[in-house]
């Protein structure tokens, strides 16, 4: 026969198999599921046979309506008559294209054999906010610091710029590559 202990530790199995088993069932309460629901996207648009129209409908002004090209002004106070004759005042066109030849500047700081020295040091000048550029000419590349307009903003920059590298820079006129 069984002693007395292994009944105890037999008895003490079968109820925590039951505590694991059957306790959480009932102690979890009403239990709900959540499902996700699945739309299907149609693949082919449902059209309506109704097409949509619209009404071509005329501009409220017409061209007579419209003021003369070039600008009338009144002038507010007739100085030696007292006829409101309008001013004409010929509008003039301005240019689409600047003319940078005339009017910017670069920096030219310095000529390195080494491309990749050259780059570095332009990455370096851009993140410390400068317009740096390199150009590849005659087995140097030059780093170039512009185009600007103000002259005198790129003859402060010079100062900086020897203090940051240790070379002094040269200001040039800037010439664009394509005009």
């Amino acid at each position: 026969m069984a002693s007395k202990f292994q009944n105890r530790l037999v008895g003490t199995i079968v109820l925590v198999s039951i505590g694991v088993i059957v306790l959480p069932d009932i102690l979890d309460g009403q239990k709900v599921h959540y499902q996700e629901g699945v739309v299907s996207i149609p693949i082919k648009p449902e059209l309506d046979s109704e097409l949509e129209s619209y009404e071509v409908v005329d501009p409220e002004t017409s061209i007579e309506e419209l003021p003369p090209s070039p600008v009338v002004l009144k002038s507010p106070e007739p100085k030696e008559s007292n006829s409101e004759e309008p001013l004409e005042v010929a509008v003039q066109e301005q240019p689409d294209k600047v003319d940078f030849q005339e009017s910017a500047w670069i920096i030219q700081l310095m000529a390195l054999k080494n491309a990749d020295n050259a780059r570095n040091l332009v990455k370096d000048l851009q993140k410390r906010g400068y317009q740096a550029h390199v150009k590849p000419e005659n087995g140097f590349t030059r780093v170039i610091i512009g185009p600007n307009v103000s002259k005198t903003k790129l003859e402060k920059q010079i100062v900086e710029l020897e203090k940051i590298t240790g070379s002094k820079g040269q200001l040039l006129k800037f010439k664009p590559i394509n005009p």
